[in-house]
């Protein structure tokens, strides 16, 4: 009897034994994998996820944080970091939808109201990165003549402007909210020719969107632009510049071109971007470019038909 016991006693060791073995293996291995030391992560609050060190991919729990801050805070550190974190995680599809169905486009929208400049400037960025989704730009096309007005009425090559300006060209990327900058485009015709080369670049990218539409050729080739434009075909321009100018004629002359034989030619008015393209002077510089000394320009230019 005794020393069945004593077995008994044994077997149980061996077991107590064998899980504590187990219970050290499961620790370690759930520390180590692959080699690495591996941290559980803890739950963030929101301000800690406005910390300039933290670039993960955020839930929607931390989605819905960041969102409530904005909300309720008046500090413009936090909300300007709370809108870098957001525009960040906006870059990446998934995340552009998360944030659209957690109520989060009015929330970043509503910054662009806001008087610091910077605010405003991140507030662009980030509805910029959201209106690569096309379901999120049915929701954002509502501040599109917010900033228009942003852009022209702003300081000329400022942050913000520029900000805006990338926004307004995602959302002309395809036809569905173009109409909502016809009123726009003799202002932005005069911030592309008083505006520094980056600014210039920006313009010439939102209006080639523009260009690429038959039905804006008209209300293209209807602004009233200023002589100044044609500086533009200067062949010292810098090519980025030159070769953009060059492609917005070739693709509003070709559209024209494709309405004439379905409709009568409107007129357009004296000062307009069609009475300018049509004058001496621009006949001139395209003669003059068809000698320039890059050869990308020089095809270009053959490829613009006549008005």
């Amino acid at each position: 009897m005794g020393g069945a016991r004593d077995v008994g006693w044994v077997a149980a060791g061996l077991v107590l034994a064998a899980g504590a073995c187990y219970c050290f293996y499961k620790l370690t291995r759930g520390r180590r994998r692959g080699g690495r030391r591996l941290r559980l992560r803890p739950s963030r609050s929101a301000e800690d996820l406005t910390s300039g060190s933290y670039d993960d991919s955020l839930n929607a729990e931390q989605v819905q944080k960041l969102l409530y801050l904005l909300e309720s805070t008046e500090d413009p550190v936090i909300i300007e970091r709370a809108l870098v974190t957001l525009g960040n995680n906006a870059a990446f599809s998934a995340n552009q939808i998360v944030i659209r169905e957690l109520g989060g486009i009015p929330v970043v929208g509503s910054k662009i109201n806001n008087p610091n400049q910077s605010i405003k400037e991140k507030a662009l960025n980030a509805l910029n990165n959201l209106s690569v989704n096309v379901e999120n730009q049915i929701k954002i096309k509502v501040y599109v003549s917010q900033v228009c007005e942003d852009v022209i009425s702003g300081p000329l090559n400022s942050a913000v402007q520029l900000a805006g300006l990338r926004l307004l060209t995602n959302m002309t990327v395809t036809n569905d909210h173009q109409d909502m900058l016809s009123s726009y485009i003799t202002d932005l015709f005069h911030v592309l020719v008083t505006g520094n080369g980056s600014t210039k670049v920006q313009v010439l990218k939102l209006l080639l969107n523009l260009s690429e539409n038959p039905a804006m050729t008209d209300r293209l080739l209807d602004a009233q632009v200023d002589p100044s434009f044609l500086s533009l075909l200067d062949g010292h321009v810098p090519k980025e510049i030159l070769l953009r100018v060059l492609t917005l004629l070739q693709n509003i002359t070709n559209c024209l071109n494709e309405e004439r034989s379905l409709a009568t030619q409107p007129t357009f008015p004296a000062g307009s971007l069609f009475s300018l393209l049509n004058g001496k002077e621009c006949a001139q510089k395209m003669k003059g470019l068809v000698h320039h000394h890059d050869a990308d320009v020089k095809e270009k230019v053959t490829m613009i038909p006549k008005f």
